[in-house]
Formats: structure tokens, C-alpha cells, sequence
């Protein structure tokens, strides 16, 4: 472990010399350590010259691998000192864009906070489909998803938490603007800032489900986006968007929101966590689906 720390100290300073001070050891030392990790994995991870060196394409992949496996370290001593201390620890909670944290979401995470003093949440935004392998690998703890979810890992778990109306997102000058609620086959001829990928599911396939149910697939508008900027660009007159009512939430001030008509205008978040998760983990989750 400790020329991996070494080997990623050099990498990131960008000199031994500079990795020695950081490091408070001998630039030989430095120099033998990496030698020595060379010699146990038995390639060549950087090719040295007079004054700088060059990782080589194994030290790339290395230097990745390291990084990443000294981080989860990091995260184990941090959950194991918790536990000493008899704390519960941190939960690693991802959510995508299209799943702002507000109400009914928000209500039920501060209901489990105030009920357990103490776990804490260390929350960041991550797309879709890419929550189900970080999960799996273990970087991560919870996931909330817009479903449909394609790409399925047989380690994650995926259930359905609750069902919310897509709403239509114009901008306030925009004709439809002034309506109560309109039909989706309404919006045939506009243009729409978020298309589905062909691999991808999410919020983006559900309405292009939805509009295709309708008779037409959403026309592309000039710039389209995946994220909570979609909004913006509605604001910013490019388009429309269908998104989840909870969007309002974080909206800006120029996007104007108008229901949808009929019955199939629904659409649902999931909960991930992987398969044999800590107790720490179910018990949030199950305060979650709750």
C-alpha cells in the first residue's frame, strides 16, 4: 500500500523531487519503491528521463486501478472508525437529474436522519445509467433512477418507489404557455430539448414512449440536453420538454408548467442498492420505500 500511495503522490506531482518533499522522504527512496512495484507487477509503468518522466500505457491503467482502490481504503477506515465509535456511518447516496431531492423524497430522508443520529448521507448526481455499476463495484450505496432502467446488473437491486405526473415545461412566452392541460398528441410539431439515447432509459425513453403511444416521435430541438439544464434551455426558448412534476421544484423562473391529459402520463423513480448490503444500507433504504 504504501508505494501505491508513492506511485500516485509521482503521478500527481509531476516529479520524484516534488513527491519526495510532499512525501518527506529520499528521492532514492522514492526511486527504489518504484522500482520495486515495477518488479511485482512486472511491467514498465514509467519511462524516465534527465528531468521528467512519462507514465507508460500500463501505468495509466495503473495509476487508475490505484487511485481508485486507495480511495475505497480511505472509505473503509472512515466506516470502521465510525463503527468504533459506535456510529452508524456515511451512506454514499446517488441520484439522477430528472430525481431532484425534494417532497416526498426530502420528507422521508429527514424522517430517517432524525431517527438515526448517527448515519450521515454523502450525496452526489450521477446519470442513470451509470448508478447500476458503481453500485455494483461498491462506490456507491443507494441509487435513485427514473425508470425505465435497461441496462441491469444481477448484483443491484432495483424497486419501484413511487409514481409521479410528467408535466409539460414551455417557456412563458410560448403559445401553449397560456393552457390549463393539453394533450400529449398535442405536441406533435414542437420541438423537444431531450431525446432518449438508443442504449439509455430514464426519463428521456418514458416520454418518447409516451409521445410514440401518441402517434410520433419528439422532433429534436437545435440543443438538446439529458440534464437539469434541459430547463434552462426551455427557459432560453429552444424548445419544450415533458418532465416529472417534482422538476418544478428546481425550475427556472421562465418555464412555465402545464398538465398533461389522460391517464398514461405517469412516471416512476426507482431505489437501487446492491444485493447483500449492509444493515446500515437496508435500513435506509426500507425508511425510503417506506
Amino acid at each position: 500500500m504504501r508505494q501505491l500511495r508513492y506511485f500516485v503522490e509521482i503521478v500527481e506531482a509531476g516529479s520524484f523531487s516534488l513527491a519526495a518533499e510532499r512525501l518527506f522522504v529520499a528521492q532514492s527512496a522514492l526511486s527504489r519503491q518504484v522500482k520495486e512495484l515495477e518488479a511485482s507487477v512486472q511491467v514498465q509503468l514509467l519511462t524516465r528521463g534527465a528531468r521528467r518522466f512519462e507514465l507508460t500505457p500500463a501505468g495509466k491503467t495503473f495509476y487508475d486501478g490505484a487511485k481508485r482502490l486507495l480511495f475505497n481504503l480511505n472509505e473503509t477506515l472512515v466506516q470502521t472508525r465510525h463503527a468504533n465509535r459506535d456510529e452508524q456511518g456515511v451512506i454514499r447516496l446517488l441520484h439522477s437529474s430528472s430525481v431532484p431531492l425534494v417532497n416526498p423524497l426530502m420528507q422521508r430522508i429527514q424522517t430517517y436522519l432524525a431517527n438515526n443520529n448517527g448515519a450521515s448521507l454523502e450525496i452526489s448526481q450521477m446519470s442513470s445509467e451509470h448508478q447500476g455499476e458503481d453500485l455494483e463495484e461498491g462506490r456507491s450505496d443507494i441509487g435513485l433512477v427514473r425508470l425505465p432502467v435497461h441496462i441491469r446488473f444481477p448484483g443491484v437491486q432495483v424497486e419501484e418507489l413511487y409514481t409521479e405526473q410528467l408535466m409539460l415545461a414551455v417557456p412563458l412566452l410560448h403559445p401553449l404557455s397560456e393552457r390549463t392541460e393539453i394533450a400529449v398528441v398535442e405536441l406533435r410539431e414542437e420541438l423537444f430539448v431531450s431525446l432518449p439515447h438508443a442504449e439509455r432509459g430514464g426519463l428521456s425513453y418514458r416520454v418518447a414512449d409516451l409521445c410514440m403511444r401518441n402517434g410520433f416521435f419528439p422532433r429534436a430541438a437545435r440543443a438538446t440536453s439529458r440534464k437539469t439544464t434541459l430547463l434552462n434551455l426551455v427557459e432560453a426558448g429552444l424548445g419544450i420538454a415533458l418532465v416529472p412534476a417534482s422538476m418544478r421544484a428546481v425550475a427556472p423562473a421562465g418555464v412555465r408548467f402545464v398538465a398533461l391529459s389522460g391517464m398514461d402520463s405517469l412516471t416512476a423513480v426507482a431505489l437501487l442498492y446492491r444485493r447483500g448490503a449492509s444493515q446500515l444500507v437496508k435500513g435506509f433504504a426500507a425508511a425510503l420505500l417506506s
